[in-house]
């Protein structure tokens, strides 16, 4: 059962690579091979989960007797002593030495797997470490599967890369909004997808003196590791649209994803590689946004894991490219200076009271003066109604935005605002179910939702 539900699942794809067939023995076939993959990164996967939870549930599935007995003692051990391991491998590099004739035993070598873990005791991390090793393994086949007799870890002459060197951030000045089509908030890419609405609100992006949008590409919308093509070619059309239109546009990634579990890791490896390959070379890039308002998950899911997770994330981007900045949208000034010297573009969100924006503004930029800043995120809404009967009025959301482009004017500041329309509909796992916070979050619009500007359209730009 446990096997066939990692086989369904795709829960564990890391970067794999095998060697050119030179094996002493008999001649290995290609489902052969492809058999040994699948139950060999099985078995990875499965060691990973067991001492994670402290758990002999399905080793005995993926490793023969005399292999088991060392794991059992392992997780033994832990559980005596209150510990537990989250870890997962991010690439295998496997050259098979030898196939038995009679078809039952491997031999083989894994050079270079990357691994990464976490060690706790009682709960609190003790130990956290990225590392490379080479295994030895021996692999025999029982009843139909292959399973791991031993595997002996080594030192490797492979290592860590270095952090690849990123080109200059360019000259370029970000006027910008965040961006969804007025009939489909947080599903740009969904059923209503529309060329010719695209093209319609990018003009008047454009026309408004605008060069920049920000949008959204939802993890499990896009088919998580496994992408669905025909949203990569929604994607493309949308980049296509954006420079026809001289428009530049921040891709922001991972959108409603919050796990950030290492056993995750190679799932969101994959998905951000997929899109980060195939959009590198494209001309309405900017920018990568590896995750929006990652900091809000801190307190759910630990600070210490998201900000691993971002590591990670932006190690893969930067590998892929290193022509396009990267940045992450901080949902709070404040943490805006975690990762900086990982990225190459500074963008954070405000909602706060903006008698204090520029003084923060300005702390922020003394901190981090080398790297550009953009605010990602600022508005207000317009809605007064039953359900918030003191909230603002579009006098007051034009009031806001004429002071804010006034402060982004007098201190040079780059912002992208939220958000271009009104909507009628907003998504409950946006804000909730609670009727003042969705009928507020309908109107952070310069356009309301029947296509009218609104009074503070004039101050959509400086």
């Amino acid at each position: 059962m446990l096997r066939g539900e990692v086989y369904k699942t795709q829960q564990y794809i890391p970067n794999l690579k095998w060697a050119p067939m030179q094996n002493i023995g008999r001649r290995m076939d290609k489902q052969t091979l492809t058999n040994v993959e699948k139950n060999y990164m099985d078995a990875w996967y499965i060691k990973s989960v067991s001492y994670q939870i402290n758990s002999i549930k399905g080793i005995e599935d993926y490793y023969t007797d005399s292999a088991e007995k060392n794991l059992f003692e392992f997780i033994d051990l832990n559980k005596e002593e209150n510990i537990h391991i989250e870890s997962t491998t991010l690439e295998h590099n496997p050259n098979i030495n030898f196939f038995s004739e009679d078809g039952q035993l491997i031999s083989l070598t894994d050079y270079g797997v990357k691994e990464y873990k976490r060690i706790y005791k009682n709960d609190s991390l003790l130990y956290e470490n990225r590392e490379v090793f080479d295994y030895k393994a021996i692999l025999l086949l029982e009843d139909g599967f292959w399973r791991i007799r031993h595997l002996v870890k080594e030192p490797s002459l492979r290592k860590i890369e270095a952090e690849p060197v990123m080109k200059d951030y360019p000259d370029f000045e970000i006027k910008g909004i965040n961006y969804y089509p007025k009939n489909s908030a947080w599903d740009t890419f969904g059923k209503n997808f529309d060329e010719k609405i695209l093209a319609k609100d990018f003009e008047i992006i454009r026309n408004a003196g605008l060069n920049t949008i920000r949008i959204f590409i939802q993890y499990e919308d896009f088919g998580k590791a496994e992408l669905i093509p025909e949203k990569l070619e929604k994607l493309k059309t949308l980049l296509d649209i954006a420079e026809e239109k001289e428009l530049k546009v921040i891709v922001t990634l991972f959108d409603f994803y919050g796990d950030y579990s290492v056993l995750d890791w190679t799932l969101t490896i994959r998905h951000a590689e997929t899109i980060v390959q195939q959009f590198k070379e494209h001309d309405a890039i900017l920018a990568w946004d590896v995750k929006n308002e990652p900091d809000l998950d801190f307190e759910s899911r630990g600070k210490k894991k998201v900000l691993a997770w971002l590591h990670q994330t932006i190690s893969t981007i930067k590998r892929i490219d290193q022509k396009h900045a990267v940045t992450v949208g901080w949902a709070k000034i404040e943490n805006a200076t975690l990762l900086k010297d990982r990225l190459t573009l500074i963008t954070f969100h405000y909602y706060e009271d903006i008698s204090l924006f520029k003084d923060a503004y300005i702390k922020l930029k003394t901190s981090i003066p080398n790297k550009p800043i953009a605010l990602g995120e600022f508005g207000i809404s317009s809605y007064r109604g039953i359900w918030k009967p003191y909230g603002t009025s579009e006098n007051a959301q034009e009031e806001f935005h004429k002071t804010m482009q006034t402060v982004f004017k007098e201190n040079n500041i780059q912002f992208l605002s939220w958000t271009l329309y009104d909507f009628d509909h907003i998504p409950t796992a946006v804000v909730g179910k609670l009727p003042w916070r969705k009928n507020a979050q309908k109107k952070f619009g310069f356009i309301n939702s029947k296509g009218n500007p609104k009074k503070s359209f004039k101050y959509i730009s400086n």
